[in-house]
């Protein structure tokens, strides 16, 4: 029997999108909503469309994520990054392609701590002499 439905994790920054793919016509819902009514700004949208553009099935695959943690900025790359895991799963041939691109790769850039007795990561407290 195949596999009819194929499964990617994604993460970025503190964001995790659990994604399973399943061939259909294009419908991408995310926590129960469709994917443009979950992201109002057009930047996350093409983020998630991304990976399927580049291989152009956008309209071949049904997917649907769960998605928790972060901003919404890091969620759009989390779902980026579980859509191009969940696609390798479902065709090896499309690692290439997808890595080439960097869509495999996690982007481990995360938030700096901030330090004690300073203002922020970076950021000091203004000095006065006197």
């Amino acid at each position: 029997m195949a596999v009819s439905r194929f499964y990617g994790t994604g993460r970025r920054k503190t964001a995790v999108a659990k994604v399973w793919l399943a061939s259909g016509k294009g419908n991408i819902v995310i926590n129960n909503l469709p994917y443009q009514e979950y992201f109002s700004e057009q930047a996350n949208i093409l983020t998630v469309e991304e990976p399927l553009k580049l291989i152009q099935k956008m309209d071949e695959f049904d997917i649907n994520v769960k998605v928790s943690g972060g901003g919404i900025s890091g969620q759009s790359g989390a779902i980026k990054h579980g859509i191009s895991r969940a696609l390798v799963e479902y065709d090896h041939s499309l690692r290439a392609i997808l890595k080439k691109e960097n869509m495999l790769e996690r982007d481990a850039r995360m938030k700096e701590r901030k330090k004690y007795g300073q203002r922020g990561a970076r950021a000091r407290y203004q000095f006065s002499k006197r």
